[in-house]
Parts: structure tokens; C-alpha cells; sequence
């Protein structure tokens, strides 16, 4: 999988580059390096790839490269095989063409009023994706006409043949101009499939992408259902769960890996990102840091982290579904190193169950669906962890200064069990709000205690609320975490950490730097928290 090509070795516009540039990736897939080239070179291709490896912009990027914007009629003509894939591809090729001003786009399927695709097709669309049946009715209502068609593109054939669209799909080519461009794309090759290629397809060039020999034991896989809005709050709520020593979130773009490490440091947990765009000194730095326990969370793309070999990795998040099956094998393979399990969850949105299946069937492992975790989970997760430490504590002893402590209040008619009952209590609300009243995602934070900090340094100093983190938990070794609300003013900041941890961070951070900038006079207790008790 590592073929070291980018975006900009192909023959392809800027205003394309940007495109991609804006959707964040990094490096074509597999599909892509092979067939764009041959693509843009004229040439007819069957291609043999499954869903999920971006064959989508494998075809999309020649196809928009083709079209001529000074022209307002139909130029390619892309068949699906349903509605919901003729929608999703046309969403990809809309966001490739994005900086293609004049370049219009039109999905034409099934259940959709007829007349809003009339209108559509009237204003001039040069790129159609379409249903065969409904494609071909507008065909023989003249609403549309093949006659400027360059290039059809046959994807997800097999499926479409198996759904009885051969003849629909025989007609539409026998109507488009002979020496069009002629794109097949399938996961299987049968005989129906290449007598259609035969016929059709002028000495094709055949590309396939090698499909590799599976194995991920000892890792438990499992998906949930999420809606976009919700993800960051469920994957809070997964974090403070499963309370894990070290993982690995994977993000799909470059952008998608700052945003998210943005917010995961502003709500306190110790995470930094690591992506393509980064220099390679600062991505020593950050891996150095990952694999010494420093920062509890990574957040990468999936060309970062190749090069990530840490055994101790226990969690693997996919936080969006990787564009390509075989990412998926390396993702989770981060954990269950060297002989331990792991755990890999992914994160499926509503319009990604096909992505899903077609990764169940290459894997040949049924992925199981587990229920996104309410406030009420993560709080039960900390009262078993809790019990478990107390009994820990209890089996080790050396206890005899508690037990005097103990027997003070007991002297107060306290019951030995209410005693009990009131530690817990202070230990298990000095952290996440909940709100037990909503099934609904709610924001759920890091634990906090109520010592509220003074640090002179602040927007003069171009401090952010990741430095602040990253500097108290590096330097103190308290839980980046357990470090709660950051608010930076003009020449100061303010930062609540847990009432027992607040001499150590004044004492530690003494004479220390935030981002570079030396402490110029020493960190203060101001007051409790207003979020304490």
C-alpha cells in the first residue's frame, strides 16, 4: 500500500488539486494510482475493486478533468445501481468539482418527483449519475440526449446485472456515441460482466486491486450508530468508559485530525495529532511522546500512521470509516500487539452500512453493534473502576492511619457503611456531568476538582488552551484529563484542576515554559472552581 504518489503527480488541474486539498487527503488509494492515469490517457478500463477502496474518485477525477464547462450539454454519463449510491457518488463528484465554476452535476434515480429532474436538466447538466431505468426514461422522453456524451461509467456492475439491468444498461450504451470512453467497475468479474466489456469496451485495460490475506486476532471489533453532530460527544463518552492507557483515533483528512485534536484538548484530555502536513520533527516529537505515556490519545491519518509501532496501544477508534477496505486492517491492527487484545470501534453513519458490509465480508469477521453509551454508563464504568481500586487498596494494607481517621467519624453515630457511602460520593462527583434525564448525546468533559489556578501568561503571549495541557500534564504528571475549564485572557490564564493536585502543579511548573514563553512569576490558587462544590 505504500506507493509514495501523490495528487500531484497525475495530470490533473489545479482547480482539481484544491479540491482534494479542501477534502483533506493525502495520498490516492491503491484504485486511484492505477486507473486515474490510464483514465486521463483515454483509454477504456474495467476495473476490479470493492466498495470502499475510492474508486468513486478514481473515475470522478478523470471524468470532471474531461468535461468542457464552456459547453452546457451532457458529457458523462455515470450509472449506479440505487439511489442511494447514485446520490453519494454524485455528493463526491460534486466536491471534487467544487472549484469548477459552470460544472454541473445531476443525480437522476427513482422516488424523486420527475419534474424537479426536468428542471434540472433543462438549466444543462454535464455530468448525469443516474439509475439505468431512470436514466433511460429520460432518454426516451428527450429529456435527455446522449449525443455529446465522452464517457459512461458502469459502476458497482455486477450488482446492477444482478439486478436485472443488463438490457437497460445494453440500450444505454448502444445509444451513446461508438467511440465514447467506456469506465467498468466491479467487485467480481463473471461471464455476464466481460461479454458486456467485450462488446462494449475497446481493448479495456484491466486493473485489480490485489486483495491480501486477512488476519486480526485477539481484537475485539465493534461499530456503533452516529449521526455526525453527535461524534465527538460519544467518543468522549467512549473515552471515559472504557478509560483507556493509550489510543489511536483515526481521521480520514488532515483537517478532520486538528479539529478533532482541537477539541479533545479543550475539553482536557491530553491528545496531539499527527498528519502528512506536519514536519517530520514535530511528528518525531509527537510519536515520542505517544509511545513514553506522555499524551494518552492520537489522533492521526492513515498515512501518518504508518509508521506507528507502539505495543501498548489497547483502543483503536475509527472516528470515520476509512476510504479504503485495507485501511481498515492496518487501523486495527495498532492494537492487540505482541500477543495482548484490543479493541477497535467504529464510528457508521447513516449512509455508511454499505461501507460496513462490504468490511465485514473482506474480513470475513462479523463486526457486532454495541449501543452509544449514556451519561449513565460512563458513570457506572467509574463506580466499577472505583470499586475495584478500593479493593485493591483494601487487599494491600497499611491502612492503620485511615482506619484512625475512619473511627473519628464513626465516633459522630456515622455508620461505617454511610462513611463509606460519603467517600465515594466525593470521589465519583468530582468528575463527568451527567444529565440522566436525556438519552440524547450530552457534553461530557473531563473529571474536575474545584481549585481554580492563575498562570500569568495569556493571549499576549499567544498561549492556547492546548499548551496550557500539554505543559501541566508534561510537567506535573497529573492526567491531562483531570484538567478542566481553560479561559485565557489578555496577560493571564485561568485553569481548574483537582483541589489535591493544585501544589504540586505551582511547585513544579516554578521557572518552567508554556509554548516557549518562560513563566514570568509563579502560578497562583485564586479561589475554588465554580464548577466545585
Amino acid at each position: 500500500m505504500e506507493n509514495n504518489i501523490t495528487f500531484q503527480d497525475f495530470n490533473i488541474s489545479q482547480k482539481t488539486l484544491r479540491a482534494i486539498e479542501d477534502m483533506g487527503f493525502e495520498e490516492p488509494t491503491p484504485i486511484q494510482v492505477s486507473t486515474i492515469p490510464a483514465i486521463l490517457e483515454g483509454r477504456d478500463v474495467t476495473g476490479q475493486a470493492q466498495t470502499g477502496t475510492g474508486k468513486t474518485a478514481a473515475f470522478g477525477v478523470p471524468a470532471i478533468e474531461r468535461v468542457d464547462t464552456e459547453s452546457t450539454e451532457t458529457q458523462v454519463i455515470v450509472l449506479s445501481p440505487t439511489r442511494e449510491l447514485a446520490i453519494q457518488t454524485a455528493e463526491e463528484f460534486a466536491r471534487l468539482a467544487k472549484h469548477h465554476r459552470g460544472l454541473n452535476i445531476l443525480p437522476i434515480y427513482g422516488g424523486q418527483p420527475i419534474e424537479r429532474q426536468f428542471r434540472g436538466l433543462r438549466r444543462g447538466v454535464q455530468i448525469v449519475v443516474g439509475t439505468p431505468g431512470r436514466v433511460l426514461d429520460h432518454l426516451d422522453r428527450g429529456t435527455l440526449s446522449f449525443a455529446g456524451v465522452k464517457m459512461v461509467v458502469l459502476d458497482e456492475a455486477d450488482q446492477m446485472l444482478d439486478m436485472g439491468f443488463r438490457e437497460d444498461i445494453e440500450k444505454i450504451l448502444d445509444e451513446t456515441p461508438s467511440d465514447r470512453q467506456t469506465i467498468l467497475f466491479s467487485a467480481t468479474l463473471p461471464k455476464p460482466i466481460l461479454d458486456i466489456s467485450k462488446r462494449f469496451q475497446k481493448d479495456p485495460e484491466l486493473i485489480s486491486v490485489a486483495r491480501r490475506e486477512v488476519t486480526v486476532p485477539q481484537i475485539e471489533q465493534l461499530y456503533l450508530e452516529v449521526r455526525s453532530r453527535d461524534k465527538l460527544e460519544i467518543l468522549c463518552r467512549l473515552l471515559d468508559m472504557y478509560d483507556p492507557d493509550l489510543t489511536l483515533i483515526f481521521s480520514n483528512t488532515k483537517r478532520g485530525v486538528d479539529d478533532l485534536t482541537t477539541h479533545l484538548q479543550a475539553r482536557g484530555y491530553f491528545a496531539e495529532g499527527l498528519h502528512g502536513d506536519m514536519k517530520q520533527a514535530l511528528r518525531d516529537r509527537v510519536m515520542t511522546k505517544f509511545r513514553a505515556g506522555n499524551i494518552d490519545m492520537l489522533v492521526a491519518t492513515d498515512v501518518a500512521a504508518r509508521g506507528i509501532d507502539v505495543e501498548d496501544v489497547d483502543l483503536v477508534i475509527n472516528y470515520d470509516v476509512p476510504q479504503d477496505i485495507e485501511y481498515y486492517i492496518h487501523r486495527i491492527g495498532r492494537t492487540a500487539r505482541a500477543g495482548r487484545t484490543g479493541r477497535a470501534v467504529t464510528f457508521v453513519g447513516p449512509r455508511e452500512y454499505f461501507k460496513l458490509r462490504t468490511i465485514q465480508d473482506y474480513t470475513k469477521i462479523r463486526i457486532a453493534r454495541i449501543p452509544l453509551p449514556t451519561p449513565g454508563d460512563v458513570e457506572e464504568s467509574r463506580a466499577r473502576k472505583l470499586i475495584d481500586r478500593v479493593q485493591q487498596v483494601i487487599n494491600e494494607g497499611d491502612l492503620d492511619r485511615y482506619v484512625n481517621i475512619a473511627e473519628r467519624i464513626t465516633s459522630e453515630d456515622y455508620t461505617s457503611l454511610e462513611v463509606a457511602a460519603a467517600l465515594l460520593k466525593l470521589e465519583l462527583e468530582t468528575g463527568t456531568p451527567t444529565d440522566r434525564n436525556s438519552g440524547q448525546p450530552q457534553e461530557i468533559g473531563p473529571a474536575w476538582g474545584p481549585a481554580l489556578l492563575e498562570i500569568p501568561l495569556g493571549r499576549e503571549d499567544q498561549i492556547r488552551p492546548k499548551d496550557i495541557v500539554g505543559a501541566l500534564a508534561g510537567e506535573t504528571g497529573i492526567p491531562g484529563r483531570s484538567i478542566g475549564a481553560i479561559n485565557i485572557y489578555e496577560t493571564y490564564s485561568t485553569v481548574e484542576v483537582p483541589r489535591d493536585a493544585a501544589g504540586q502543579v505551582i511547585e513544579r511548573m516554578k521557572g518552567k515554559t508554556i509554548a516557549g514563553v518562560r513563566l514570568p512569576g509563579p502560578i497562583e490558587i485564586v479561589g475554588a472552581s465554580p464548577n466545585g462544590q
